[in-house]
């Protein structure tokens, strides 16, 4: 009766390092656990009001001409759209969420290796984020320059670029000291017997994306600062009549954001590789090559930057190389596609909610690689390159598989975290309105750019209309979904079902805990003995 009446204390306490209540109780924690929900409720926070901008682009054109908006509000929009889901939920979410909640259990370790460093990115997250949202109101408005804030015209446009970069650069800033401290918490804390050889995959994608962190990251910082400072001093980097040159704006934004494709992407690759052995009850075939080509995927994808820019000039020698390393990256992530499905290969499978989000991504992801294949070949890129293919592409990668895992993890883990479950029907209703809406959303701007329409255009050629108003229908489907998930998941993790230890039968250190895990994560310091997906004697619920 004690332990039961203690377990609810811990449910109810959360993890309360502080000595503090309320709102204070969290912003000042450095329990990795509460980082972690912070991060959680933070990005999804803004991806709901990113969801809702992109709701606002897609019935502008349902129609040709101006339906809800002209072109200034469209391209504002358009830019603020991009800014919150690719600096402010897609590029932090993974690491800055289940990176800090399941990581450091997966390794035995009670936190991370620098607890407050941990909370003050956190801190840093959310002065960059208030700041981007603070440019939107101030100076001359929102910037219209699109998420990538090109020159010249993000040097010349009258709108409040120079806050919303500096934003992004604070968030980056957060980004690399959230790698360091991955990097070291995990060759330094891991639990006794925690061999290399016997790290859960998901804790590999950690690893490998914190090293992009570190080393991408500053690019982009310097970079963002050079457009600062081209805009308040003059300095001419950029301007060719000064002798410099725009071109090298493009060099420098692509060295980090091609690697930033694979923040965005690793972590959900690792969340999939955790997935599929648990729910086909078999472990994963392939552990070593998945592992290594984590490392491959982040360290091939940092070398494969300049494909974004086969129409700028450059010369036939440097597309060769270019298109040549695009092909080579497609390797290491056809090697996991091919081990997660042999993986399922005579597997007990169990279509439950994490996977059939972790089925989706492999088909969503798939489509998303196959036509970035089409970019990375120069020929066809100069026919796609600025159209709506474009478009359809990066989401089929980013949110038809980045967004999915995510989605994945947050049905497969958070019960963990908060000792309830959602209902299992309306999570596999929320599942098909998603998969439906997302292809019928995205899948139609593949064929509107093979037609010629281009990107990012307010209006376009009647010959298009009957593809957009499909995609426009599709993206409601979408928003339908995601509203059901998510209500769904809240009603479950504060009102649910209490769950035991180990729900799926999973076999990593974070099922050997409680629900939720106490605040040190163990009751006893964990030694490992076996690989993280040996299923003989483990995964009893």
């Amino acid at each position: 009766m004690q332990h039961c009446d203690d377990l609810a204390h811990q449910k109810l306490s959360f993890w309360n390092d502080t000595g503090k209540t309320g709102i204070s109780a969290w912003v000042f924690s450095t329990d990795h656990k509460r980082i972690g929900l912070l991060y959680l409720y933070s990005v999804l926070s803004f991806f709901l009001v990113a969801v809702t901008i992109g709701l606002l682009l897609k019935i502008e054109l349902i129609a040709p001409g101006r339906t809800i908006m002209g072109p200034v509000t469209y391209n504002a929009l358009f830019t603020v759209h991009g800014v919150l889901m690719i600096f402010l939920f897609i590029i932090p979410g993974f690491p800055g969420a289940f990176g800090n909640l399941v990581m450091p259990i997966q390794i035995g370790a009670s936190d991370v290796a620098f607890p407050r460093l941990n909370l003050f990115s956190w801190w840093l997250y959310l002065i960059g984020a208030v700041t981007i949202i603070f440019s939107l109101f101030t100076g001359g408005g929102p910037p219209d320059t699109g998420w990538t804030f090109y020159v010249p015209f993000s040097v010349k446009t009258g709108t409040n670029v120079s806050l919303a970069v500096f934003g992004v650069f604070i968030v980056g800033f957060s980004s690399i000291l959230t790698g360091i401290n991955f990097v070291t918490t995990i060759h330094r804390l891991r639990a006794d017997g925690m061999q290399w050889g016997r790290l859960p995959l998901f804790v590999w994608s950690v690893y490998a994306t914190a090293w992009v962190q570190i080393l991408a990251t500053p690019v982009l910082g310097i970079t963002l600062l050079l457009i600062v400072a081209e805009r308040l001093l003059g300095t001419g980097l950029f301007d060719p009549a000064r002798g410099g040159d725009p071109i090298l704006y493009q060099h420098l934004f692509w060295i980090y954001s091609h690697p930033a494709v694979y923040i965005m992407i690793l972590p959900g690759m690792g969340v999939i590789s955790e997935i599929f052995p648990v729910f086909a009850r078999k472990p994963i075939f392939g552990y070593k090559m998945i592992a290594f080509s984590s490392l491959a995927i982040a360290g091939a994808g940092s070398l494969v930057w300049a494909h974004h820019m086969f129409t700028s000039g450059m010369s036939d020698t440097a597309i060769l190389v270019f298109s040549f390393l695009t092909f080579v990256v497609a390797i290491p992530s056809a090697i996991k596609v091919f081990n997660w499905v042999a993986t399922l290969y005579k597997g007990s499978i169990s279509l439950e909610a994490p996977m059939l989000f972790a089925l989706s991504f492999i088909l969503l992801f798939s489509i998303g690689g196959l036509t970035g294949l089409l970019q990375g070949a120069a020929a066809t890129n100069i026919h796609v390159h600025d159209t709506q293919f474009v478009v359809g592409h990066f989401h089929y990668v980013i949110f038809g598989g980045a967004g999915f895992a995510f989605f994945s993890a947050m049905h497969y883990w958070l019960p963990k975290f908060y000792g309830r479950t959602y209902a299992e029907k309306p999570a596999v209703v929320a599942w098909g309105l998603l998969f439906v809406g997302f292809n019928i959303t995205y899948f139609p701007m593949i064929l509107l750019g093979l037609k010629g329409m281009p990107r990012r255009y307010y209006d376009y050629l009647p010959e298009f209309t009957h593809l957009n108003q499909l995609s426009t229908f599709g993206s409601w489907i979408l928003a339908t979904g995601l509203a059901l998930m998510l209500v769904n998941l809240s009603r479950g993790l504060l009102k649910g079902e209490p769950i035991g230890r180990n729900p799926w039968g999973g076999a990593t250190l974070e099922w050997t805990t409680q629900s939720p895990p106490v605040t040190e994560n163990f009751e006893q310091e964990p030694v490992v003995t076996h690989g993280p997906y040996d299923f003989n004697g483990a995964g009893v619920p």
